[in-house]
């Protein structure tokens, strides 16, 4: 499998979603708490272009938010991006 990051807070009940989504799946991932960094949330949100938490990213692929994940998911892409 392709290495899984969920950028989140500790607060954020979608951060807790999605989470519970990829656990559901098997899906090992890395999480990174940016709710105390400026920093970090300042490269995540470079990276994404997105200001919000969660931000989930599948390899390189930038899957988005729990919305987003969800959606993918039901299409069934996140098995698909999983296993590249």
């Amino acid at each position: 499998m392709v290495e899984t990051i969920i950028y989140c807070t500790q607060t954020c009940p979608y951060c807790t979603m999605a989470k519970r989504l990829l656990d559901s799946k098997g899906v090992k991932y890395q999480s990174i708490d940016v709710g105390n960094d400026s920093a970090m949330w300042a490269q995540l949100t470079a990276k994404s272009g997105r200001k919000t938490v969660p931000q989930i990213f599948i390899g390189d692929h930038h899957v988005g938010g729990f919305d987003e994940l969800s959606a993918a998911d039901k299409r069934g892409e996140i098995d698909t991006l999983l296993n590249a």
